[in-house]
């Protein structure tokens, strides 16, 4: 079988048609983005007896909601131990609570509406792969254990070669992700709520009422959830705040057993392990985004890992994702920006968006229902770190360095004749630059490197062939067109120079 870029999830999901946004619409909540977050929150809204509109720039759960590992889990690497050593035992304690809850939640969504998503319960792992990482699981044991977590120390994690260590938590989630999101839209959809595709949000005026405009209408709504994954309304100033990482992962299809449980190492390289089927999906090999490290290898490391332990017969599948992290390990759910109040988010999941993107709808539809949530101030968007302030200063002083250092680096080539086939050079265009990609059949597709979001020079991604912005984690595909914000605007395209 040949090898498809496309996951898994999306090439075993049935196609949606939901159709664009046709001319303006007045609801009571517009929802932007029509992954998980977005669309567990338009469906808790509309049981709460809202009129939602969910706004989907693509398809349903096409997004990084269906380019996961699709591990609903409230134990997730080393979370615990990270949040306690930043924030105290508190506010692990919180997360942990939420965590459990929004597992649950999915469940029981899963349940109550019929969705035939291959929901199965599954034991979480994390594993120490060598000596080096047995104190950072002992670590992460008791952290999880302190949060209230029922966490219980494991000899191996079921996997066919040995762990030094292990860290058990019975009772979590796989499901098929985009069959999920896909049950949760047709509940959605109707009675007054809607569900739409292929029209991406550009803009929102957040009075009273709001206003959002579309690619293809305005949509006027008493309150607007922005669930894009990565906030693209740069007024938050989370583009400053929020940092992104992309992973990959590839589905090996093996005989013989495959493993029961769900598992993730606690050092580097990352190893995520789980199974579908007779598919044994592994992923990790994670860096920040517009980073020289996206090459091909990364796929060819995790392939190369699954023949190792496995009889694989084929990797049909490989993919990947982009994930926001905050810079103090929190995601961020709640209003905006101060003054917004009519306006909420939800974001900086840190690659466990299935289980922190649901209780994110919990949280975002207690605050719009005018309920009180015991969570919401320890995720606040506006909250102040200082301990993680350190980290920000550095995060922000990289894209600096970014922003000034790709300008002055010299071009790759002096025309658009010297990039060969399969290749993509920076190519001097006069005082400026231009990015030149010469695709397999010998076209050029040449794009101005500016980003369209705050104007950072983008870095050719070999292994996606893509132009990433390294700067706020924006990416585009050869012909400009926006695969990832928080841009909203195609690049110009350029004459080959």
């Amino acid at each position: 079988m040949t090898t498809s870029d496309q996951s898994l999830w999306l090439r075993t999901a049935p196609a949606t048609a939901y159709g664009g946004l046709e001319g303006d619409l007045e609801v009571d909540v517009a929802v932007l983005g029509g992954g998980i977050t977005g669309l567990t929150t338009a469906l808790l809204l509309k049981r709460d007896g809202a009129r939602v509109a969910v706004v989907e720039a693509g398809r349903v759960g096409g997004g990084v909601t269906g380019c996961t590992t699709a591990k609903v889990s409230a134990l997730q690497g080393t979370v615990y131990s990270t949040i306690a050593s930043r924030h105290g035992a508190e506010a692990a304690a919180v997360y942990a609570e939420a965590s459990a809850a929004g597992v649950e939640l999915v469940a029981r969504l899963a349940g109550e509406e019929g969705i035939e998503c291959e929901l199965e319960r599954r034991p979480a792992f994390t594993y120490a792969a060598g000596p080096r990482e047995v104190r950072t699981v002992e670590r992460e044991a008791a952290a999880a254990q302190d949060a209230g977590l029922p966490a219980t120390p494991a000899a191996n994690a079921g996997l066919p070669y040995p762990v030094e260590l292990a860290v058990r938590l019975d009772g979590q989630l796989q499901v098929h992700p985009v069959r999920y999101c896909q049950g949760l839209a047709a509940a959605v959809a109707g009675d007054g709520s809607v569900v739409v595709e292929g029209t991406r949000a550009t803009s929102v005026d957040h009075g009273s009422p709001c206003r959002v405009r579309t690619t293809a209408g305005t949509i006027t709504a008493g309150q607007v959830v922005v669930a894009t994954h990565y906030p693209f309304l740069d007024r938050g100033l989370f583009f400053a705040r929020l940092k992104a990482q992309r992973s990959y992962c590839v589905a090996a299809r093996v005989r013989g057993d495959v493993p029961h449980g769900m598992s993730i190492s606690a050092g580097s390289p990352t190893r995520s392990v789980r199974s579908y089927g007779q598919h044994v999906v592994v992923g990790g090999e994670g860096h920040q985004t517009g980073s020289a490290e996206a090459e091909p290898e990364r796929f060819e490391r995790l392939e190369r890992f699954a023949r190792e332990h496995w009889d694989v017969r084929a990797v049909p599948y490989r993919w990947s994702a982009q994930d926001p992290s905050s810079y103090d390990h929190l995601p961020v759910i709640g209003p905006y920006a101060p003054g917004a109040g009519r306006l909420y988010v939800a974001s900086a999941f840190m690659k466990w968006g299935l289980s922190s993107g649901t209780f994110a709808a919990l949280v975002l539809a207690d605050l719009i229902g005018g309920r009180d949530n015991a969570w919401a101030p320890r995720f606040s968007p506006t909250r102040l770190s200082l301990r993680s302030a350190p980290e920000l200063a550095q995060m922000n002083a990289k894209v600096g360095r970014d922003f000034l250092g790709d300008r002055l680096r010299p071009a790759q080539a002096g025309s658009a004749a010297k990039v060969r086939r399969s290749e993509a050079r920076v190519v001097r265009d006069g005082l400026g630059k231009t990015g030149v990609y010469r695709d397999e059949d010998g076209k050029v597709h040449a794009v101005s490197l500016r980003c369209t979001h705050l104007g950072c020079l983008l870095r050719f991604n070999s292994a996606e062939r893509s132009w990433d912005c390294p700067c706020h984690g924006s990416r585009f595909d050869v012909d400009g067109a926006v695969l990832e914000g928080p841009a909203v605007d195609p690049l110009e395209l350029r004459p080959p120079p």
